[in-house]
């Protein structure tokens, strides 16, 4: 039972670790993600490639910059993540996937909100008895221009 018990909370940890990068992403406090990325973490969106912690918070913090149009200060979309599938593939080692419905929320001149959908492949590492994220991928699945390159796909 407390085997049991200790994946549960392992698993809900990771969870709202995904859950927190989404809310720490849209609010542009990229100073937290310090407490969601391994200090080595490498970090794979639309964006391009990022390793290293400080490359990850300038990289995201220049696409926050970049995706402003609106110049409203803050981030123009709504990072929705579901059906998280969590495998605890060790004792502090796991991987995860997740949906990403992502919402646009500035002005434009097409009225329909949703921007992409994608797949969030994660590997995870339990870090001085906190998870955190040491790599993430998205794959993007559609997007409202699919005229656009899409990264691989991973199996």
């Amino acid at each position: 039972m407390n085997a049991r018990l200790a994946t549960l909370l392992d698993v809900e940890e990771i969870r709202q670790l995904r859950v927190h990068y989404s809310h720490c992403l849209d609010s542009g406090d990229f100073e937290a993600f310090d407490s969601v990325f391994a200090a080595d973490a490498r970090v794979i969106v639309t964006v391009g490639e990022m390793r290293g912690l400080d490359a990850i918070k300038a990289g995201l913090a220049d696409a926050y910059r970049q995706f402003d149009r609106d110049g409203r200060g803050y981030y123009p979309f709504m990072h929705v993540v579901a059906n998280h599938q969590i495998e605890l593939t060790g004792e502090d080692i796991a991987e995860g996937r997740c949906y990403l419905i992502d919402f646009e929320t500035a002005s434009k001149p097409d009225p329909n909100p949703l921007l992409l959908l994608g797949l969030y492949r994660d590997h995870y590492r339990r870090i001085d008895g906190a998870w955190r994220i040491v790599e993430t991928r998205l794959e993007v699945l559609w997007t409202g221009n699919m005229r656009q390159p899409q990264p691989e796909r991973t199996r």
